[in-house]
């Protein structure tokens, strides 16, 4: 599909089903990317679950509390059209029922943990080993899966509030958690991040939205232009776990400090972590000066998102395990390379290397971390 007609397309299917639900309903029931809220309300393990939508009058952002989970984000175009830029489904059935990340909150920790063991203070701790003999996202019932308490402050901010139990998925401590999403004036998506605990713990939070700036979920994002301000990355092996020391990028296909496609890298067919990644999924360690740390451009829809963390590194993953088996919203099907991944983070597996920073939380402190995405046109 013709990557211009379909926002056209899809424009005018939302407009007919919003001009269709208005002489049904006083009450607005439908967003501006075509999701309906009663599609969204259940209760699971007695908690009551729905869908928010957030609106600054230029984009606007749909988030479920299962699993903090951003829905739909609807950025303009080079033209004014808003196209949604994130996968997803339209109804919480596919959310529980089809595993997946799409748009989740994750914790406790994001990325992999080797054999799913760590210790602090010479205690050992096991927890899930659901990723080749590896605890990747905190375990098979990690914070995607929970029902997040949700209180929207204002028409442009959520607050969600998460209590994680002494022992759940094998993690110590008492961990109460806060994640904040707010739409700015100027275009900007920011989550803020806080946790404490009762009990010394690992805490490592990422969003996992998996982002397709066309806005067309039918077309690759191997033509997007990469920008990431990393002048090394963390190699793996063939399970995804960290081999060694940070590796310099300069002269690999890893390079992306001067932007280049997706396409270019995924080229080099003689690179062995190419291999091992099935493509990128690999951590990059930000060059992290408090200016925008990655940049991604769709020179189709011209639209182009920035990114602002505190966080060390970022995971960049080229979308290698989406293999069109999996039913997403208007009831696209999702094909490899149909998004990218940019998660903000701590290193993988970074209880294991000490001299990496360090996700250790104790009492009476407190975890916080801010990453912001923005978005322009040209």
């Amino acid at each position: 599909m013709n990557k211009h007609l379909y926002p056209v397309i899809m424009s005018v299917l939302i407009l007919v089903t919003l001009i269709i639900s208005g002489c049904c309903s006083k009450n607005p029931t439908i967003t501006l990317s075509g999701l309906d809220y009663s599609d969204f309300d259940t209760v699971i393990n007695g908690k009551n679950v729905s869908l928010y939508t957030l609106s600054n009058g230029d984009m606007e952002v749909c988030i479920t509390n299962y699993g903090g989970r951003i829905v739909s984000f609807m950025v303009p175009d080079r033209d004014g059209a808003l196209r949604d830029v994130v996968l997803g489904h339209d109804n919480i059935r596919d959310y529980i029922n089809i595993d997946g990340n799409f748009g989740a909150i994750i914790g406790r920790y994001g990325n992999r943990i080797n054999h799913g063991r760590f210790k602090i203070d010479s205690i050992e701790y096991q927890l899930p080993q659901n990723n080749y003999g590896h605890c990747l996202h905190g375990g098979q019932k990690g914070f995607h899966h929970s029902v997040w308490n949700a209180s929207q402050i204002s028409d442009s901010s959520l607050v969600l509030k998460l209590h994680s139990p002494d022992g759940e998925a094998g993690f110590p401590g008492n961990l109460d958690v806060v994640v904040t999403y707010t739409l700015t004036s100027n275009n900007s998506l920011e989550i803020d991040y806080k946790a404490t605990t009762d009990k010394p713990t690992i805490v490592n939070l990422t969003n996992h939205s998996y982002f397709n700036l066309s806005g067309d979920p039918m077309c690759s994002i191997l033509d997007e232009i990469v920008t990431l301000q990393a002048s090394s990355y963390i190699p793996i092996d063939s399970t995804f776990i960290p081999i060694g020391n940070l590796v310099e990028i300069s002269g690999t296909p890893f390079d992306f400090r001067t932007g280049r496609t997706i396409a270019d890298t995924l080229g080099d067919e003689t690179e062995e972590q190419l291999r091992n990644g099935h493509g990128i999924d690999h951590n990059f360690v930000l060059d992290n000066d408090g200016s925008a740390i990655a940049t991604v451009h769709d020179s189709y829809s011209g639209i182009v998102m920035s990114i602002i963390t505190d966080q060390p590194g970022i995971q960049f993953y080229t979308g290698n395990f989406l293999d069109g088996t999996i039913r997403g919203k208007k009831g696209f099907y999702y094909a490899k390379r149909s998004a990218l991944c940019l998660e903000t983070q701590h290193f993988p597996d970074s209880p294991n290397h000490k001299e990496w920073p360090s996700t250790l939380l104790n009492p009476n402190e407190q975890y916080h971390t801010k990453t912001v995405y923005s978005f322009s046109a040209k």
